[in-house]
């Protein structure tokens, strides 16, 4: 059988809308630019074809995207060689060579599973005490894809289609941690690209913005999403270091991000 993917952003308008689905198709361009244009091509399949259309989960309606994804859910009701799967996540838009934000989205699931290069944010809150620089770890929650029950950067998250960093910065922190800080209170201190594949189809490929925030912050009183975090502690960072390279210390923090909060502190 022969499987198509469709990916439906709700950023598009209906013009670009229908120009992507009928390249997914492999349409002759400009065939399909229509409702019932799109009906009349998938009505015409003459052998077995499966449609995995994928919708961007954004709140806001797009009446385009809806009525685009309900022709594929009708189709396999009125053509027997049609087979649909709509599925509903986040988009995630992709990092060219040279490092930019494209326009280009993908669904995340297959971002993760093709390795595309795509943006995401670490924060690391941070406080000086005559013992040392430390840091805010979380615990990752156990139903995470990745590193589940890991330690790990205080807030972290990828950059959602048409987001940007510092903006993603800030709606971490609140979502990870209830913890609201204006944005212009974080200090950008580099780019980092992070690589991870756990050989199960997994494969991680981020280039990351990291931030810092210095201001003081009471761990104790945080409001944690336990859906994504379990806990948090404060790490002073040469012990991090150290624990590191521990087997039995379970993390997916960067040794690397840890000498980019000391060379920016110190």
């Amino acid at each position: 059988m022969v499987e198509t993917e469709i990916f439906l952003s709700r950023h598009l308008q209906s013009k670009e809308l229908f120009e992507t689905v009928c390249t997914s198709l492999g349409a002759q361009e400009g065939t399909i630019s229509s409702i019932q244009e799109l009906e009349a091509y998938l009505s015409a399949a003459a052998s077995d074809v499966r449609y995995s259309v994928y919708v961007s989960n954004e709140k806001w309606g797009n009446e385009a995207v809806d009525e685009v994804a309900e022709v594929f859910a009708e189709a396999e009701k009125k053509n027997s060689f049609v087979n649909t799967v709509i599925h509903t996540e986040e988009f995630l838009n992709i990092i060219d060579e040279n490092g930019n934000i494209t326009s280009e989205s993908k669904p995340r699931s297959l971002v993760h599973r093709d390795g595309d290069l795509h943006p995401t944010v670490h924060v690391w809150i941070v406080k000086e005490m005559d013992m040392g620089v430390y840091v805010l770890l979380q615990k990752r929650s156990e139903t995470k894809d990745a590193h589940p029950g890991c330690y790990d950067v205080s807030a972290a998250g990828h950059v959602k289609q048409s987001g940007d960093y510092r903006d993603t910065a800030v709606r971490e922190l609140d979502e990870e941690l209830g913890l609201y800080i204006a944005p212009e209170k974080l200090s950008f201190i580099g780019m980092i690209k992070n690589e991870y594949t756990d050989g199960n189809g997994f494969n991680d490929n981020e280039l990351c913005a990291v931030y810092i925030y210095t201001e003081e912050v009471d761990a104790d009183r945080l409001c944690l999403e336990k859906k994504e975090v379990s806990e948090v502690r404060w790490a002073e960072i040469d012990e991090l270091l150290s624990a590191m390279g521990d087997a039995e210390f379970m993390h997916c923090i960067y040794a690397d991000e840890l000498q980019m909060i000391k060379k920016a502190v110190y």
